[in-house]
């Protein structure tokens, strides 16, 4: 495992909601030590990093805002590939608004190139309409994450795949899905890193997003059993990660 570098998930790796999983922090630090690049990836697109940075601290894990990478930092990556600059109609909250702001686009519902479809604390009927009639009139439609529902404090809630059905069933167009498992996520956060997946492990609590996503990327693969995947569930996939650990805490590097 020596100079490797690592691509870790979030939630259900270092934290589970405002606590942290136990010797995320001991993991963090022994990165550091020796000197190992790493990011930290997350589906959620409502934070902007300094946010999620600010969480990880306050949980008792010290990372800074550059070691984060979003489905929106990859979401605005992947408009810059596709156009250098033009109009865009966001549905979703500060996270995913600056990212595309810092892209260099116009965050407008007139003659939209593209609508951008995130999470947010509340999707709004009217906004839903106006990305249809957009996206029916030729806007590219595009998604932050395909994950049908998420956690919240009072339970289970919609989130960016569900809503993103509603408007591709209105619409006719389907979306581009920027963030994991889609693996130009993984590459956008590789060239952000500087690194090669050839010496990148990615670490993951999920096989239906985190593993297949380092496996489709050529990375090393670990999945931790310390959020949503058992055992018992990885029976469930044709596909294996690498190496199991219970936690973060039990890795070696």
């Amino acid at each position: 495992m020596e100079n490797k570098s690592y691509l870790i998930d979030m939630d259900g790796v270092l934290v589970h909601g405002k606590k942290m999983v136990p010797g995320a922090d001991k993991f963090i630090e022994k990165l550091r030590e020796k000197g190992l690049k790493f990011l930290i990836l997350t589906n959620n697109s409502i934070y902007t990093p300094i946010d999620l940075a600010h969480k990880l601290q306050t949980s008792g894990v010290s990372v800074s805002q550059n070691e984060i990478y979003t489905s929106a930092m990859a979401t605005a990556n992947f408009m810059k590939t596709q156009k250098a600059s033009g109009n865009a109609f966001v549905i979703g909250e500060s996270g995913l608004n600056l990212a595309i702001h810092d892209a260099g686009f116009i965050l407008t519902p007139e003659s939209a190139d593209f609508v951008v479809l995130g999470e947010t604390f509340d999707y709004n009927f009217r906004q839903v309409t106006k990305a249809v009639r957009l996206i029916m009139e030729g806007a590219h439609f595009l998604a932050t994450n395909p994950d049908p529902s998420g956690p919240s404090d009072e339970g289970i809630v919609p989130a960016c795949g569900a809503m993103a059905s509603l408007i591709e069933k209105a619409s006719g167009k389907s979306p581009f899905f920027c963030g994991k498992p889609n693996p130009f996520m993984m590459r956008s956060a590789l060239n952000h890193l500087g690194v090669h997946s050839e010496d990148t492990v990615m670490i993951g609590d999920r096989m239906d997003t985190d593993i297949i996503a380092g496996l489709q990327s050529g990375m090393e693969t670990i999945l931790v059993l310390s959020g949503v995947t058992s055992m018992k569930d990885i029976e469930q996939f044709p596909y294996r990660p690498h190496r199991i650990a219970s936690s973060v805490r039990e890795i070696e590097i």
